[in-house]
């Protein structure tokens, strides 16, 4: 307890006691039957993680397949943290690899679809940042992520769309997520996103339907036939900067096919 909270705030705590030989022990206890001891264990680990060095120091001490088994069978707020944990060591592109390589994605996915709000926004981080591998896009998919990432678009009081869309383009660019990603269905709640969400919303969710679009113009007469072209000329004088530019190439893309009507 006293470790998680010295390494919680305190960038050279955390790089003290990973020179005091503190991360060994840590990494030991992960596997104590103590569901409390595991619980301060993973989020001590958390939190000596945000240093730069010490991810790698807890990754080479094998700390990855025990916080994986924590993710699985612990306790929520283990579980939380856990996932937490997992998104600061992926950070780093080895630990990305190693994570997706332990099975540490399907448990992820099913937090994201299980667990309570801060534990589908844990997983969400975690997720977002090993799908920037490309392996790891393929994991995901086969573990059920993009229906999961579809039921965030549609609870609204989780106030995670944004979260959802930005996974959502990442494997918008893989052929598996691009297949399932661009049913009618989803491109009939883009175009609804487009319409009524926040300008952040809006901006994430016309980046979505660009990537898809990009090759597929079935995806582009789908979404003109639900009325996405006067939103996104809305876009294009008021939403935000990011937001202007994808409408823009949007409707330049959708006037090559020739569906603008």
């Amino acid at each position: 307890m006293n470790i998680r909270m010295l390494a919680k705030e305190n960038p050279d705590n955390r790089i003290l006691i990973a020179n005091y030989g503190g991360i060994p022990p840590l990494v030991q206890l992960l596997s104590c039957q103590d569901s409390r001891i595991q619980e301060h264990t993973v989020t001590a680990l958390l939190n000596l993680s945000i240093d730069e060095t010490n991810k790698r120091l807890v990754a080479r001490e094998g700390a990855i397949p025990a916080i994986i088994e924590i993710l699985q069978n612990g306790t929520d707020e283990a579980r939380e943290n856990s996932a937490a944990a997992l998104f600061s060591l992926s950070i780093l592109d080895e630990n990305k690899v190693l994570i997706g390589g332990l099975n540490g994605i399907r448990p992820l996915v099913y937090l994201l679809q299980n667990g309570t709000v801060r534990g589908k926004k844990d997983a969400a981080t975690a997720l977002f940042n090993l799908s920037l591998n490309q392996t790891n896009k393929s994991r995901a998919i086969k573990a059920g992520i993009i229906p999961a990432l579809l039921c965030l678009l549609e609870e609204n009081n989780l106030g995670m769309v944004d979260e959802a869309l930005s996974i959502l383009l990442l494997l918008a660019s893989h052929p598996g997520g691009r297949n399932e990603i661009g049913r009618l269905s989803f491109i009939k709640t883009l175009v609804r996103i487009i319409r009524n969400g926040t300008p952040k919303n809006k901006e994430c969710a016309t980046s979505v339907l660009l990537e898809l679009g990009l090759n597929n113009s079935s995806i582009i007469l789908a979404a003109l036939q639900y009325g996405v072209y006067e939103h996104l000329a809305e876009l294009t004088k008021n939403g935000t900067n990011r937001a202007q530019r994808k409408a823009n190439s949007l409707l330049h893309h959708m006037s090559k096919y020739e569906h603008i009507p």
